[in-house]
């Protein structure tokens, strides 16, 4: 449940710092195979991104974000220096906005509008990547689940802006 937007507690969510910025892209071709890094991709609307395995299912899970500013908590909580992004198999890496306070939103990422969905919650497949308790490392930072509602190209180094309400 959503608080009324003209309400103090509506009004404090819709604020937000700043924008933020598309750090890095990835496609899963299919189940268990590695991620594709790329520069550019092209979103569609309703269906997903090209080349990812998503591409055509209902939509909810057109393209998946998770915050940059998560991936040190995420290696941290399973016992690494580091994690790659391709590891945690999401489409895009964003810094410098909050994505939980895009869910139930519309975003521009570039050109393309998004709605912000539902968190992207970890898979069990997290156990197999960061080792034993990596699904509860990953459980809070796995990021957000994305609709596309405008397509266009979605490329790194495009800004994350939430529309206004």
């Amino acid at each position: 449940m959503h608080p009324r937007p003209d309400s103090p507690l509506g009004q404090l969510m819709a604020a937000l710092p700043r924008s933020g910025k598309v750090e890095w892209i990835g496609l899963r071709p299919a189940r268990d195979t590695p991620m594709v890094e790329v520069d550019a991709v092209e979103a569609v609307t309703g269906a997903g991104l090209v080349g990812d395995r998503y591409r055509g299912s209902n939509g909810k899970r057109g393209v998946t974000l998770i915050q940059a500013e998560h991936l040190p908590v995420i290696a941290a909580l399973a016992g690494h220096a580091q994690v790659a992004p391709a590891a945690l198999r999401r489409n895009l890496v964003v810094s410098g906005i909050p994505l939980v306070a895009l869910k139930g939103r519309r975003f521009r990422i570039g050109g393309v509008v998004l709605e912000g969905i539902a968190p992207c919650d970890p898979c069990s497949r997290m156990e197999e990547v960061l080792g034993e308790g990596g699904y509860n490392a990953m459980r809070g930072h796995g990021g957000l689940c994305a609709r596309i509602v405008a397509g266009g190209m979605l490329r790194v180094g495009d800004g994350v802006e939430a529309e206004r309400a």
